[in-house]
């Protein structure tokens, strides 16, 4: 009966196909072979936060109308992780405590990578992505996987606006080496 009176959000279509084009490039299986990301649930919501902070905070540096969008793309994970929770067999009770933990996992997590991509630091981004991702496993896939960010970061940057908020985004190779000089 109220479905009716919902009223179709343009920026709720636009922020749930590019929320689905973020989830598209997390699951790139590249990111779980070449650079060992863990093939596993904890993995794959690592890689979908990885992807969401780079393209929220390209959002970031739009007008108020991008930036709207920005939201609306976290909302729609939030509603997706929601999901999920209840698809594990989460009971209800316990749904709103475990949503407050993924969205303190994302405000922590693109609050470090922000701060290192910001500053350039290909080193505390690698050791964040290694804490976060990897649990301190060390090795090459760390650095490989902030610089895999920092290109992203960069393609983003060059995108123009209308382009990332299609979907369209031209997200660089994933490469298991990292640069020369790109010691963590």
């Amino acid at each position: 009966m109220f479905a009716r009176l919902r009223r179709a959000r343009p920026d709720g279509d636009i922020a749930s196909a590019l929320y689905g084009a973020i989830v598209a490039q997390a699951r790139v299986p590249e990111l779980y072979t070449e650079l060992a990301v863990p093939d596993t649930v904890e993995g794959r919501f690592e890689m979908v936060v990885v992807h969401q902070a780079l393209v929220i905070r390209r959002l970031e540096r739009g007008d108020e109308a991008t930036r709207t969008i920005g939201q609306g793309v976290f909302d729609v994970f939030c509603r997706e992780m929601d999901d999920a929770l209840r698809a594990l067999g989460v009971k209800d009770t316990s749904v709103a405590k475990r949503m407050r933990k993924v969205a303190e996992a994302y405000y922590g997590r693109a609050a470090g990578y922000e701060s290192a991509i910001a500053r350039g630091d290909a080193a505390t981004l690698a050791a964040t992505l290694d804490r976060t991702v990897y649990g301190e496993a060390g090795g090459v896939a760390p650095r490989a996987l902030a610089a895999y960010m920092i290109a992203s970061d960069q393609a983003l940057a060059a995108t123009a606006t209308e382009r990332v908020t299609a979907g369209e985004i031209a997200w660089p190779p994933v490469d298991a080496k990292p640069p020369a000089g790109a010691n963590a």
